[in-house]
């Protein structure tokens, strides 16, 4: 299995082990409440992500170490804890991959759980406009 599939299957994994969505919505919120600080310098308009109910910032950095392919490291907050909880989410399946495993791979994980059909119709507006995002940022780095 790849990293991003492995990364997705591990994710329906742990949201299996509840039983019920409120449960899965307090996962969430503690997943998000790991994330690491976002620096306060990049919560500006250039980074803010439009297409979501809550604020969302989301900043991608490329990086190419010697020898190594192409990586994208993505930094996001929201000031909305389930909203922190999806980019947690979306940070442990995209987080350091190459542009070419972004793109060539679906975020299978958002049916598999169950987020299309709990979340409110705004969140899972946002949740498409982060995915979009964040695949739209690798299609542009695969060139």
């Amino acid at each position: 299995m790849t990293g991003i599939a492995q990364a997705q299957a591990e994710l329906i994994e742990e949201f299996q082990m509840f039983d019920n969505w409120l449960d899965k919505y307090q996962y969430l919120i503690d997943l998000g409440r790991k994330l690491p600080a976002f620096p306060e310098q990049y919560k500006t308009e250039e980074f803010r992500l439009h297409g979501c109910q809550s604020q969302v910032w989301l900043r991608p950095i490329e990086s190419s170490p010697a020898g190594s392919p192409q990586k994208i490291e993505f930094e996001a907050t929201s000031d909305s804890a389930i909203v922190s909880g999806l980019i947690a989410v979306l940070m442990r399946v995209y987080n350091s991959r190459t542009p070419q495993e972004i793109v060539a791979t679906a975020p299978d994980f958002i049916g598999a759980i169950g987020l299309d059909e709990h979340l409110s119709p705004t969140r899972s507006n946002g949740l498409h406009a982060m995915i979009d995002a964040i695949r739209g940022h690798a299609a542009r780095c695969a060139g």
